[in-house]
């Protein structure tokens, strides 16, 4: 059932309507559509839809549902989202929300999969990703200045994130245990990474806020038995297909592996897309043998020109897993069956933090301990995100290493530079840190571009 309407004076009254399940369902599939540009684009699009153009949601509350999001393991946006939808409509908006900011990138990336398994090795595809790559790796390093700038604080900060790069790209240390480190760290130098205080929310006349300020509705009220509820309700959605999964195929197959993988992902991704990503690269390319380096970088390139959580490369991953192991199947419909398997294991588990978190969100926000364990993982990340970087780099301009000895350590030594990735690497990179192109013209110009070189 929707709220009543709340009209305060001197704001016009159609502006602070409760917006009808309907309503709110076109407008969430509306921000589906675009949301583009990773997750800064993301928000700020949801910002001015919800909190601009219907003041459904104020700024303060909206920023609180952010800060709550991006604690939580998982694409940050499309939690937002579905925070904001539950706040609304209860589960059911929750809900709708969630499936319709990712429901859009999930059906392009399966048809640019497919494309891709099919075509990927004719010569004019491959000049196409040449140019794609060389501008995916500027993407990822104008992440590293824009999460860094934001993220660290301090001499702690810097220390932090040298620390994240140094036990990933030169101790092999696992992704799980940098995160894990890195917020225990946190909780026990809280006053060095907890941050200052949020400035007191100005009073607004925004639809949610009032309602909430008057009476807080029942599925937002912390609950014991609606808590169990929902754990016993999302963890056998969630988990349910890798155990059916083991039951059915083994434990070694190529589904059992996506699924296990992809869920214990779930609940490490903290920091956003690129942060995860390191790791996953390195797992599903060296551990597993899932696909090639240039394979992997060509899904995030993929990923970058869909909309949706940039996550959804992941979903490539498992398209690509399954179609080169298809065993009985056709690799195109082992493809489509990995890509649904990794998207559900990734996502599902993102409504069970939302609709199991929400109605103790208040609490969370005070948290000191928390906040500052949060806050030394975001820093971590930056280390997180630059070794991805390095990763990218070493496939895409260079056409093979050398090792370095220095002691007992065996760095690898890059060699045989690609000069035109390289400039089109740098090329990419002014253009997304010094105009304004944006970063699909980014992208589609440096595809081009990779035309033009071959």
């Amino acid at each position: 059932m929707s709220p009543p309407s709340v009209h305060p004076p001197g704001l016009d009254a159609p502006s602070l309507a409760a917006p009808t399940l309907g309503e709110a369902t076109r407008v969430w599939a509306r921000i589906g559509l675009l949301s583009f540009g990773g997750p800064a684009g993301q928000i700020a699009l949801m910002h001015r839809e919800l909190v601009e153009n219907r003041r459904w949601i104020g700024e303060a509350r909206f920023l609180h549902a952010l800060s709550y999001c991006m604690l939580l393991p998982g694409p940050e946006a499309q939690q937002l989202a579905t925070y904001v939808g539950w706040l609304l409509h209860g589960r059911r908006g929750g809900l709708i929300a969630g499936l319709l900011f990712i429901l859009p990138g999930v059906l392009i990336m399966l048809g640019l999969s497919t494309l891709y398994v099919l075509y990927h090795q004719a010569p004019l595809t491959g000049a196409l990703f040449h140019g794609l790559k060389a501008a995916v790796l500027a993407v990822v390093l104008d992440a590293v200045l824009r999460v860094g700038k934001r993220a660290l604080r301090g001499w702690h900060g810097l220390a932090m994130a040298g620390a994240a790069f140094l036990a990933l790209a030169v101790g092999h240390v696992p992704f799980p245990v940098v995160v894990l480190a890195a917020g225990l760290i946190g909780m026990a130098a809280r006053p060095a990474f907890a941050p200052t205080a949020a400035p007191a929310a100005p009073a607004g006349g925004a639809l949610l806020d009032r309602q909430l300020d008057a009476a807080v509705p029942a599925h937002a009220q912390p609950s014991r038995r609606r808590a169990l509820s929902t754990l016993a309700l999302w963890l056998p959605l969630w988990l349910g297909p890798l155990a059916v999964l083991r039951l059915a195929t083994g434990a070694d197959s190529v589904w059992t592996h996506l699924a296990l993988f992809f869920s214990g992902m779930a609940l490490v991704t903290f920091g956003g897309a690129y942060a995860v990503l390191s790791y996953v690269a390195q797992a599903a390319v060296t551990g597993y043998g899932w696909l090639t380096p240039g394979e992997m970088i060509d899904g995030l390139g993929l990923a970058e020109t869909t909309p949706g959580p940039l996550v959804l490369v992941l979903q490539h991953v498992g398209f690509l897993a399954a179609a080169h192991t298809p065993g009985t199947l056709s690799p195109l419909l082992a493809g489509f069956l990995g890509a649904l398997l990794t998207s559900w294991v990734t996502f599902a588990p993102c409504f069970l933090w939302i609709f199991l978190g929400g109605p103790y969100v208040e609490r969370v926000r005070t948290h000191t301990t928390i906040t500052a364990a949060l806050a030394a993982i975001t820093a971590a990340v930056v280390g997180v995100i630059l070794n991805l970087a390095v990763w990218f780099g070493g496939h895409v301009l260079f056409s093979g290493s050398r090792p370095l000895h220095l002691g007992p350590l065996a760095l690898p030594l890059p060699t045989g530079l690609d000069i035109p990735a390289a400039l089109l690497a740098l090329l990419a990179f002014i253009a997304l840190r010094h105009t304004r192109l944006g970063l699909l013209p980014t992208l589609a110009a440096c595809a081009a571009a990779g035309l033009v070189f071959s």
